[in-house]
């Protein structure tokens, strides 16, 4: 199973831009930081993760400060056919707690 849930920060959001087809897209990068406990010690996470939204998820996105605290849901996967780099697809979002 491939799904992602995370609470993070809108921390740079492109214009919001539509596919040749009509759908609406939205690039953006998102600012996470929490503390986990791993191996039984608290562990500080802070990490930047690209990601993309499409159809009313984006122009939902769109209309969100910079800034502003979102828990998404989605999946990852390549940035394009054989790289390692890896685009969080959000596919839900709520306002985080």
């Amino acid at each position: 199973m491939n799904r992602v849930e995370i609470a993070a920060r809108v921390a740079e959001a492109e214009p919001l831009r539509h596919t040749p087809a009509g759908t609406p897209v939205l690039r953006l990068r998102m600012a996470h930081e929490s503390e986990v406990l791993e191996a039984g010690s608290p562990r500080t996470v802070r990490m930047e993760l690209q990601a993309v939204a499409l159809g009313d998820v984006a122009r939902e996105l769109a209309q969100a400060p910079t800034g502003a605290l979102i828990q998404a849901t989605g999946f990852l996967a390549p940035l394009r056919q054989g790289s390692d780099r890896l685009v969080f697809h959000i596919q839900r979002i709520a306002q985080a707690h």
